[in-house]
């Protein structure tokens, strides 16, 4: 990528880490390989607030807060702090004047993008779920262009490109498990934890360690959920030498290549990852999810035959020990599944989306 240093780009949104760290992913190359100047704009109640800051890019603040999935005091509340939140955007672009403006979802992209808009700046859409948020649908017909994450999600937006989502390179380096090793499960959902998966998970632990021979369970509960798992582990008598709880797990592309069968949420991020690094699934869709994506994340894997989906709603601890154990005790179906997933991963992700924004800015 061509080196410009006078390159200005702002990148807009955050909240989660499904959208924050793919948007810190995409700055770092803007910066790194392409020579750009990039500022953040979020809110206050994002995880941008720590990780930007972290990352060494300013940060600017708007107020915005949500508009789906909450009630009609707070939702009114946002489309009044929403022209207030759109004109806070309007002079941070008249002073920073950037030359792109990305969107990468969340509460500060909408007013942001659609300052961007108005005033003729170039836009560039982020989208890694299969069903655009809010903000991305209401300016997907008005943006330069847009990098998303699966084919079926270019009608929502303009000028569309499947590009795939950021991964750490250490996800696609991982190398399949030599044959005969001791089968892992490995257990998370997302760096909050997900509690159906701490509450049915234990039930069935210490059956699943007498069937699967050698078997070892790893299981990431998030902050809240530790101590009530791990006491339930405890409790149901499986081998305390063949599972471990932790609130958080570090180098997850080390944990993902130890394991055989990931069992997890279906958030775009961990979609990503599961393709990066080409491994089996049984996903559990968060039902609360806006729009439903994760459900639709999750179809298009099941679609591919890459992962097994089971609705929260449908998830019940007999039906779970029957797929786990049907999966781990396959290995050969196992290493398909992988081999699936891995087809629908997209390695060059970051390099595409930075490229594309730099061609953006060059057309202005």
């Amino acid at each position: 990528m061509a080196s410009d240093r006078e390159l200005r780009v702002l990148i807009a949104g955050g909240g989660t880490g499904g959208h924050v760290i793919p948007a810190l992913a995409i700055g770092r190359e803007l910066r790194d390989v392409a020579g750009a100047e990039v500022r953040f704009v979020g809110t206050a109640r994002g995880l941008e607030t720590r990780l930007v800051p972290e990352a060494g890019f300013p940060l600017e603040l708007i107020h915005v807060g949500q508009l789906k999935n909450v009630s009609v005091m707070t939702r009114l509340r946002t489309l009044t702090d929403l022209p207030r939140g759109l004109l806070r955007c309007v002079a941070l672009l008249r002073s920073y004047r950037p030359q792109v403006v990305v969107g990468v979802g969340g509460y500060a992209s909408g007013p942001a993008m659609m300052a961007a808009i108005l005033l003729g700046i170039p836009t560039l859409a982020f989208e890694p779920n299969a069903v655009p948020g809010l903000a991305n649908r209401l300016v997907g017909r008005f943006v330069t262009a847009a990098a998303v994450n699966f084919a079926l999600t270019q009608r929502y937006f303009r000028g569309a490109v499947v590009t795939g989502i950021p991964v750490r390179r250490a996800f696609f380096d991982i190398q399949q498990k030599a044959e005969g090793e001791a089968p892992r499960l490995l257990v998370f959902g997302g760096s909050q934890g997900a509690r159906v998966l701490n509450q049915v998970m234990p039930k069935i632990a210490a059956r699943l360690l007498v069937n699967v021979p050698g078997l070892t369970i790893v299981h990431q509960t998030g902050p809240h959920g530790e101590a009530s798992t791990r006491e339930a582990y405890e409790a149901s008598g499986a081998d305390p030498a063949c599972w471990q709880v932790s609130a958080y797990l570090n180098e997850m592309p080390k944990q993902f290549a130890e394991a055989d069968l990931i069992f997890c949420r279906s958030g775009a991020s961990t979609m990503a990852e599961l393709g990066a690094a080409g491994k089996a699934s049984i996903l559990v869709p968060f039902p609360q999810a806006a729009d439903d994506h994760q459900r639709k994340n999750a179809e298009v894997f099941a679609g591919a035959a890459a992962a097994l989906v089971v609705l929260e709603s449908d998830l019940e601890p007999e039906m779970l020990f029957t797929h786990l154990r049907n999966l781990l005790g396959n290995p050969t179906e196992l290493h398909r599944m992988g081999q699936r997933a891995r087809a629908l991963a997209l390695p060059d992700a970051l390099g595409v989306i930075g490229r594309l924004v730099v061609s953006i800015a060059r057309r202005s």
